[in-house]
């Protein structure tokens, strides 16, 4: 870890450049911890091959460096174009696979430092940027994926997704030199304010922020620091409830980190929302926490102001007072699988990818059987908040076609998955994540194989039940507020949570510690029992597990308190 804190290195960099340049020409294989830290603010992450860590080490030779490179794709957005510019670029500079992630943007993998400069060069080329698809900014702007045509609410929250991206994406001309050779440019020169929102230290933490519908929670509206819920009648958006401090990250053993969801801020018309969201960003930035990066997200910050002075100084910073959130929540879901009616006379096709993963496996051809779709009949595409896809702009004339190479490259649209699968989830984890305690990916077939296993022994058919995988306790895809969730501990080792639902409007609570793979199945086995047993009409698995509690679900699985 570089002995100067992140704030500092922020404070030095000009901008976000400190010493990219010279360290990116520079024959070594990897960047030094300043410069790391910058790297994410460009949308890359540096790590290494743990899977050749013990070998190498043998051999006294230090880390495999490799980078990882995302995409920031707003609300998911893609042009065939854009797609075959990925798929065509982790061949010549990644791994051979990229992977949708629980954001809707796209990673690269196994990028040598090397090679990194001309993979964004090539994204740039198809107008595809990584600039903010992570650092202390705003990340990708998640919305709705739905592509229905002619609806004017849809169209308003794609709009707003776009303008706000454009709105809160770092306005430096750092990104434009360092990886398109843009000429260079000082970033003081006659006082010019480079960065009207962000300031030159940007934002103490990373910042999130979702659109959704109150009738279709997709994209995991209250998980985020800043999430929007668009209130229509009539085909039209009145406004939006404004809820802030969602978050997932926290730190095994560390009370003072923990899951949050977001709570209701404020409500604002179409004309306000942008300068009511840039009102939420600012009040982040001037109060979030800067000493300690564990407590530094939004989250923290409401918790530690209180809600009644947060929502104040939001009203302050946009300028006047602003109403409060309108009652109600979100009470629907829609995972987009399956054929769908566009409302054009065209269809859309939700497209299953376990984990989010582009590759060709034993298992199913997905890489080449989207290369070979998208080539020949040019859909447009949409990334989904559960790391599966969307081909849209179908003529009616291609279903049967598209049909028959999807089930020949052996991809899933819905129907032939069990609802175990179709919305579970996992993050990236070993081989590539330098925070990975456990697998995750690479371990989740045999978890689903597992948990689907029980489920059906203990006579709950096909339930639907969503669980969420993670290697570590940031929880990348979201675990805690699942139905199930097992978060990385140790090697083979997991956290159980359990209560969360499929609204996405309920945390989990921790249910057992260092649960071994061996024993899920049985550790699972009582809950999944009683659940059958004793559950309310239409109670979901989350649902009635919160409701039971945590201590009589322990007695239940016969385990002493955590």
């Amino acid at each position: 870890m570089s002995k100067q804190s992140v704030e500092e290195i922020k404070d030095e960099s000009n901008y976000l450049r400190g010493s990219l340049p010279e360290q990116l020409a520079s024959p070594v294989d990897h960047f030094d911890d300043d410069a790391k830290q910058l790297l994410k603010f460009h949308g890359v992450y540096q790590q290494e091959d743990r899977d050749s860590r013990k070998e190498r080490k043998k051999q006294n030779l230090g880390p495999a460096y490799i980078m990882m490179a995302r995409s920031r794709v707003p609300g998911g957005k893609l042009t065939p174009e854009q797609w075959l510019a990925h798929d065509e670029l982790c061949d010549k500079f990644a791994n051979g696979t990229f992977r949708l992630t629980s954001r809707q943007g796209i990673q690269f993998h196994g990028i040598v430092k090397s090679n990194l400069k001309a993979l964004i060069k090539g994204l740039n080329d198809s107008l595809v940027s990584t600039l903010a698809a992570c650092g202390d900014v705003e990340r990708n702007i998640m919305c709705c994926p739905a592509p229905i045509r002619d609806n004017p609410v849809r169209d308003q929250m794609q709009q707003l997704t776009d303008t706000l991206a454009e709105h809160l994406s770092p306005q430096t001309p750092a990104y434009h030199e360092i990886w398109l050779n843009g000429e260079s440019v000082i970033a003081h020169h006659h006082g010019e304010v480079i960065e009207p929102i962000y300031g030159k230290h940007y934002l103490p933490r990373k910042f999130k922020t979702a659109i959704a519908l109150p009738e279709d929670n997709c994209v995991d509206v209250l998980t985020n620091d800043l999430g929007m819920v668009a209130l229509h009648k009539n085909g039209q958006i009145e406004g939006y409830n404004i809820y802030a401090g969602g978050g997932m990250g926290m730190t095994h053993g560390m009370a003072k980190t923990y899951p949050r969801l977001a709570t209701p801020v404020c409500f604002a018309t179409p004309d306000e929302v942008i300068d009511a969201a840039t009102a939420v960003v600012k009040v982040q930035r001037d109060y979030g926490n800067r000493e300690d990066r564990k407590n530094a997200r939004l989250k923290y910050t409401i918790d530690r102001l209180g809600q009644e002075k947060f929502n104040a100084l939001v009203s302050e910073y946009f300028g006047r007072p602003l109403p409060p959130a309108h009652d109600g929540g979100v009470f629907g879901y829609d995972n987009h699988l399956g054929w769908h009616q566009q409302g054009d006379g065209k269809w859309w096709v939700g497209v299953h990818v376990l984990s989010g993963r582009i590759a060709d496996t034993d298992r199913a051809t997905i890489r080449t059987g989207l290369r070979e779709i998208i080539r020949k009949y040019r859909p447009s595409i949409r990334i989904t908040a559960q790391q599966n896809l969307l081909l849209s702009d179908i003529d009616p004339s291609q279903r049967q076609a598209i049909e028959a190479d999807l089930t020949k490259n052996g991809m899933g649209t819905g129907r032939s998955l069990s609802l175990l699968v179709q919305d579970t989830m996992a993050c990236v984890a070993m081989p590539t994540c330098g925070l990975a305690l456990a697998e995750s990916e690479r371990a989740l077939p045999d978890i689903l194989q597992i948990v689907g296993s029980e489920i059906a022994k203990v006579g709950l058919g096909d339930a639907d039940i969503v669980l969420r995988m993670t290697g570590c306790p940031n929880g990348c895809v979201r675990p805690y507020n699942s139905d199930i969730g097992l978060v990385g501990r140790s090697p083979g080792k997991y956290v159980v949570f359990l209560g969360g639902n499929k609204l996405g409007d309920a945390l989990s609570y921790q249910f057992l510690d260092l649960v071994p793979v061996d024993q899920l199945a049985a550790k699972l086995h009582g809950p999944l029992m009683h659940y059958k047993e004793h559950r309310q009409e239409g109670e979901r698995f989350g649902d009635f597990c919160r409701r039971i509690g945590k201590e009589k679900m322990l007695q239940i699985a016969g385990e002493s308190a955590v």
